[in-house]
């Protein structure tokens, strides 16, 4: 049987310290793109950030998994839960994909896989996500993924010398498990 998390183009895994070449690559695209703006870091704080995150237990339900391309080996991006009310039944989580790996399939395959595991083995009942408006390649992700549009947060965010709005965007489970029914297993194979 193949592992939960071996999809057809990627693997999800726990991140490794040398992963941090990638996640220091990754924080250049997000300026570049106009989504997050931070002060430069030092290649030592991303050394220790992805050290720090390859030993680090998962913090209740919240945790950041490493997206691989299988064909490669190579870290195309991240995916993970970041806020969670298991009283409430929900989570919201969050998507990155490296600029050079964008427009594969990558970032639709990861957030199935993170989603099926929340709902069917976590079994949260909702899933969030917020979205710069700005961001029309991830909007138009979310959409096809089944999430709906749930509210614009006005001028909620600041970067770039300006105010944007934010896109909240939600997802039932049965939303969810009816968009993306989970294809049997062969039984036959031991």
């Amino acid at each position: 049987m193949a592992s939960f998390w071996t999809g057809n183009r990627i693997r999800l895994r726990g991140i490794e310290p040398d992963d941090w070449v990638a996640f220091s690559q990754f924080a250049v695209d997000e300026e570049r793109l106009g989504d997050l703006l931070h002060p430069p870091r030092s290649a030592a704080s991303f050394r220790d950030w992805a050290k720090e995150q390859s030993t680090a237990k998962p913090d209740g339900d919240r945790f950041v998994l490493a997206v691989e391309a299988l064909g490669t080996g190579e870290l195309v991006g991240a995916v993970g839960s970041y806020q969670a009310d298991s009283h409430a039944g929900w989570f919201q989580y969050g998507v990155t994909i490296g600029s050079d790996h964008r427009r594969r399939g990558y970032a639709a395959e990861a957030v199935v896989m993170l989603l099926r595991f929340m709902f069917a083995e976590w079994r949260y009942h909702k899933c969030e996500a917020q979205i710069f408006a700005h961001n029309e390649a991830s909007l138009e992700l979310h959409r096809r993924l089944g999430f709906r549009e749930e509210g614009r947060l006005r001028d909620r965010v600041h970067f770039g010398g300006r105010h944007h709005d934010l896109v909240v965007m939600g997802l039932l489970a049965e939303e969810f498990a009816r968009r993306h029914p989970r294809a049997p297993r062969d039984r036959t194979r031991r």
